[in-house]
């Protein structure tokens, strides 16, 4: 297929069984070569290569990352902060989301739906440090009207992505 139709079938989000093959390894290694992802979805390096670059090009592929060991960074508490803003125009929303972005100690955050406007995932080098960063950056920062906190005691399962039905 040339590839220029192949770029445009990919854009229009229809993904073949290779392409899903694709996504699904890389989100399980991606480090590993383009020889063995093209060798575990069946096909030759120079196609599998085009593939992946197409997927990255049409948006599927937003980035590689590695994932560290945080407790061997010394980030032994992980939080969970619920938040409710004063107002929820859109203005007052943008703000919000960019003063959390500057927060480092903030590694997610997702607006929601109902009683809370935003979760916030929080990581700390210990209690200490996270009450530090609730009472001086979080609870007194503008528009926040109530922060509701939970400790993380444990993480059973953490997998990244999506699950990929190839069909």
């Amino acid at each position: 297929m040339p590839e220029i139709q192949k770029e445009w079938r990919v854009a229009r989000s229809k993904l073949d069984s290779i392409d899903l093959s694709i996504l699904d390894a890389l989100q399980d290694d991606g480090r590993m070569t383009n020889v063995e992802l093209a060798k575990k979805v069946g096909i030759t390096a120079p196609p599998c290569l085009r593939r992946v670059r197409a997927l990255e090009d049409a948006g599927f592929i937003d980035g590689y990352h590695a994932t560290v060991a945080s407790d061997k960074l010394g980030f032994s508490i992980t939080v969970f902060a619920m938040v409710g803003l004063h107002s929820q125009a859109e203005a007052d929303l943008e703000a919000f989301e960019d003063m959390v972005a500057q927060w480092p100690l903030v590694r997610e955050c997702y607006m929601l739906n109902g009683e809370i406007d935003f979760i916030l995932k929080i990581v700390a080098r210990d209690l200490a440090q996270f009450q530090k960063f609730l009472t001086s950056h979080l609870t007194p920062a503008p528009n926040v009207a109530s922060v509701k906190t939970s400790l993380t005691i444990r993480n059973s399962k953490h997998l990244p992505g999506v699950p990929i039905d190839k069909r």
